[in-house]
């Protein structure tokens, strides 16, 4: 655990910006044992986290989506599940089912493992749609619903799915609906010849997932988000974002819906908490841009992508 003084379970603790830079810290030294190379898509999926979102990955095979997403879970002290997409996967195995107990001859909910505080959601492409569904209203609304009876979620609760980018015609394209669900899309790319050669050293033997402790609690993972929606948004911050909405708005075919601005402001909140600040600054709303906004983006023509719109944004809308 972090050398903050522990807190006992079920009781709620106080962070200040200086304890959250420590707890954050000792997270990313404990993941960096494991992910080499990827310290942004790091900070990005705490972001995230912190700001109350759910995060995609979406690269190649082999390059560690599984592995990062596993060792931020495992890094506090939180239940974890992971989820293997397959073709065949029913909704049910997402979420559970009522199951008829013959001794008592009544209907009994058993959960499913979308009942954890971060769920991986591996390969979710490799579901049919109707499977992908099972994740929306969860991710929405923190509850699940089945017959008609509506369960809580653990509270915090994270969706981390990777995404397929490779097999195209063994896989099914995540809804629009879906994707807009997801705060985040990364991309991790290979490593670099020193970060590969690293990597190759550290999992010589024992990986280092499984030695991987946790080094922060539940209760800093909920201290954390308190203080998160807590960062000041001054009105020149989200007349900002409004702006930037409204540039993809009017140059795309399908720009970022009003559900994107409001995750955009998440996102930078976190990131300004993760920066020891408990404000938003201008530089916070480009940085967490840039992987808030792409993927709900249609630009409507093959010449520009959505990435290169939401960069345009930032550079063309002004900064009050």
């Amino acid at each position: 655990m972090t050398d903050i003084e522990s807190t006992p379970a079920g009781t709620e603790r106080e962070l200040d910006v200086e304890d959250i830079g420590e707890v954050t810290d000792a997270v990313v030294e404990n993941v960096e044992r494991v992910i080499v190379g990827h310290r942004d898509a790091i900070e990005h999926i705490l972001t995230g986290m912190f700001g109350r979102g759910h995060v995609l990955l979406e690269d190649v095979p082999g390059v560690g989506k599984t592995m990062l997403s596993r060792a931020i879970a495992e890094s506090f002290d939180c239940s974890f599940k992971r989820v293997q997409f397959t073709p065949d996967l029913l909704p049910s195995d997402v979420t559970g089912a009522n199951v008829y107990n013959q001794k008592t001859q009544t209907f009994e909910f058993r959960s499913g493992p979308i009942f954890a505080n971060v769920v991986l959601g591996d390969e979710i492409n490799r579901a049919p749609p109707k499977t992908q569904s099972a994740l929306l209203e969860a991710m929405e609304e923190g509850q699940v619903t089945i017959d008609g009876e509506t369960h809580a979620v653990p509270d915090p609760f994270a969706v981390i799915a990777t995404q397929n980018t490779v097999e195209r015609d063994r896989t099914y394209d995540l809804p629009m609906a879906e994707l807009d669900r997801f705060m985040k899309k990364l991309e991790l790319g290979y490593p670099t010849a020193d970060d590969e050669s690293a990597m190759l050293e550290n999992v010589v033997g024992t990986h280092p997932i499984e030695t991987v402790e946790p080094v922060a609690t539940l209760s800093d993972l909920e201290a954390i988000r308190a203080v998160t929606a807590d960062v000041t948004v001054e009105a020149p911050i989200r007349t900002y974002v409004t702006r930037l909405a409204r540039y993809t708005r009017n140059h795309a075919e399908l720009g970022a819906s009003p559900r994107a601005s409001l995750l955009l402001l998440r996102a930078a909140q976190g990131r300004a908490i993760l920066n020891g600040r408990e404000y938003v600054v201008p530089d916070d709303i480009q940085t967490e841009a840039t992987v808030v906004l792409p993927h709900r983006i249609r630009s409507g023509t093959a010449e520009r992508s959505s990435t290169a719109l939401v960069a345009d944004a930032i550079e063309s809308v002004p900064v009050d």
